[in-house]
């Protein structure tokens, strides 16, 4: 039977809590500590974190010198499928805010997404996307929000701002014309669908499945600036 072996903790600046990483069999999981024992996430199930890199990237690819953000870098696989999706001369910024996942994609947990960290138009930016976000303007051709839980946030209540209506509108002022917002979360929410619309985009919730064709669905808000 696989056990779950706790390979490191990192703290979350700003905040009281940290961030567990384990050796489950092949896998890596990553769950809050001393938390009730849930998965935040897991190298097994990845595919909903593929697909928001992946569905706004392949809509902006064609653009000259795209540039794109990423909030939260979790396991690495959001931004190894932007730079799957990307041409040579794009930039994929993430802001990461723990230090200790930055690391931990560097090591053997990075493997699991291929390393992408490796790649020269990766930037790691280890900054609360929310700042990096205000002081951005018409910089991104696309954002991707893996934050937290989504709307419900899990680890800091921080994250909140992100997903307000004042934090929407920040993300449609850092994007460039007609610009890409994508928005992970772990179910629906029909009042956030309303505040994507009213902040100035147009777009629609997409269902995808966390592991191959059943089973567990996660929400991405996919959305394009007015």
């Amino acid at each position: 039977m696989k056990r779950f072996v706790l390979l490191d903790t990192a703290p979350i600046p700003g905040a009281n809590g940290a961030l567990n990483l384990f050796e489950h069999g092949e896998d890596f999981v990553i769950k809050i500590a001393g938390g009730d024992g849930g998965q935040l996430m897991n190298t097994r199930m990845h595919g909903s974190e593929d697909a928001l890199a992946a569905i706004p990237c392949k809509q902006i690819a064609s653009r000259p010198r795209v540039r794109v953000l990423i909030g939260g870098l979790g396991m690495g696989f959001t931004l190894a499928s932007a730079l799957q999706h990307l041409g040579p001369d794009a930039e994929v910024a993430v802001a990461e805010l723990v230090p200790g996942v930055v690391e931990w994609n560097r090591g053997p947990l990075g493997a699991k997404s291929g390393y992408p960290l490796h790649d020269p138009r990766a930037v790691i930016i280890q900054e609360d996307v929310a700042k990096v976000l205000q002081a951005a303007e018409q910089c991104y051709d696309a954002i991707m929000l893996d934050v937290d839980n989504g709307p419900e946030g899990l680890t800091q209540k921080g994250n909140d701002w992100l997903y307000s209506m004042d934090g929407l509108r920040q993300c449609a002022k850092a994007l460039r014309p007609k610009g890409m917002l994508a928005v992970w979360s772990s179910s629906a929410d029909r009042a956030f669908s309303e505040k994507v619309r009213k902040a100035g985009f147009k777009g629609e919730a997409v269902q995808v499945y966390a592991h191959g064709n059943r089973g567990t669905r996660h929400t991405i808000w996919i959305a394009q600036k007015v």
